[in-house]
């Protein structure tokens, strides 16, 4: 069964801001949460569908990644997949994560960190584009520590439950008739205490270091795409999950082709008398064909030739888009006496011809017209 667009899940506009979507979120998670509706399956399906939409929309990366290649960003355990592995929080952690930065901050809920999300810069030729192409990449960032494999403790010794907050990452004191609720002072938030932390690492649980990643570019990729590479971003702190890897492509100029889409432009100039008398030119394809292009009799600059399935690969199928040869007549230069001569007695042999010369003509007609209106 298809999957359902995001922002429709949410009832949103894919315009829609980000207090705009966590609003809607907050509706809708509200109104179909399993403390709500217990024993209701539909109900508790409804939740998981709003609940996967909001972790991607609520990321300005994740958002911008799903509005670029849709639900195929999140293919192949790239990203949340509809009540794989989702568990439900209780009614408390709804309520507390939609309102709990106006309550002084969410709840920690243990020491471990997600990592930072990358971003890559990666520079592609037209070639490249149109082919694809599988990359060496060397991105330094954070990675788990091998010394106390991520737990940030000395020996890979897993963290102690705080003694303060027992865990809970919050403490409370009574003042007078009300309770107040804050970070616990000892663990900062995080419900765990590491008694001897690593090190190698200062009891972060990840060091930094270069690694090096094989990607693969689809072919007929544009300027400006965003691919993400799921879990390739840094290390979390203390065991938490890692980031993702953003690659920003962009396509270099090329010297010969322009580009639109799927459909590539091609200038290319021809000799006067090859303009004047017709005859065929060869240009290059992209995929390094030679193509012959037959040139009418009497062609004009700005003459187009559309050449079918010559152009760029659709994203990652075979198709191809079209090449666009703009013919353009050169003018010769450095004539010899000779070929002045020839020129002088062609121009004196046309004089008296009328019709080789259309829009010239057509255009003087225009200003002798406009000059005779200014004279009455």
């Amino acid at each position: 069964m298809a999957r359902r667009d995001f922002y429709e899940v949410l009832g949103v506009s894919r315009s829609a801001s980000e207090a705009e979507i966590k609003r809607a979120y907050r509706q809708l998670a509200m109104k179909y949460h399993p403390d709500r509706n217990p024993g209701d399956a539909s109900a508790e399906a409804k939740f998981k569908e709003i609940n996967e939409a909001y972790e991607v929309l609520k990321d300005p990366q994740k958002r911008a990644a799903y509005d670029q290649f849709g639900h195929r960003a999140f293919e192949g355990g790239a990203g949340p997949g509809p009540g794989a592995g989702f568990d439900f929080a209780s009614f408390a952690d709804v309520f507390d994560d939609l309102f709990g930065d106006l309550m002084g901050g969410g709840r920690r809920r243990g020491a471990a960190t997600r990592g930072a999300d990358l971003r890559y810069n990666l520079t592609l030729t037209l070639e490249e584009a149109f082919t694809g192409k599988k990359a060496q990449i060397r991105v330094p960032s954070a990675v788990p520590c091998d010394a106390c494999r991520g737990t940030g403790s000395e020996g890979g010794a897993e963290p102690q439950p705080c003694p303060t907050c027992r865990g809970m990452g919050r403490v409370r004191a009574q003042q007078g008739f009300f309770t107040i609720e804050r970070t616990c002072p000892t663990c900062q938030g995080s419900g765990r205490t590491i008694a001897n932390p690593c090190r190698a690492c200062g009891g972060a649980g990840r060091v930094q270091r270069e690694r090096t990643l094989a990607v693969t570019i689809p072919n007929g990729v544009e300027d400006g795409t965003r691919i993400r590479l799921a879990g390739e971003g840094e290390a979390g702190l203390r065991g938490g999950a890692p980031g993702d890897l953003y690659i920003f492509v962009s396509v270099a100029p090329h010297r010969m082709f322009r580009r639109d889409g799927t459909t590539l432009f091609c200038r290319v100039p021809i000799p006067m008398v090859t303009a004047a008398l017709g005859g065929r030119v060869e240009v290059p394809g992209i995929d390094g064909e030679r193509i012959e292009v037959a040139v009418p009799a009497g062609t004009q600059t700005g003459k187009q030739v559309r050449l079918r399935g010559k152009g760029m690969t659709e994203l990652q199928g075979r198709a191809r888009g079209d090449l666009v040869v703009e013919l353009v007549v050169e003018t010769p230069v450095n004539l010899t006496k000779r070929q002045i001569e020839l020129l002088r007695e062609f121009e004196k042999a046309g004089k008296s011809a009328k019709g080789q010369h259309p829009e010239s003509e057509g255009f003087f007609a225009k200003v002798k017209e406009f000059w005779d209106d200014l004279r009455d």
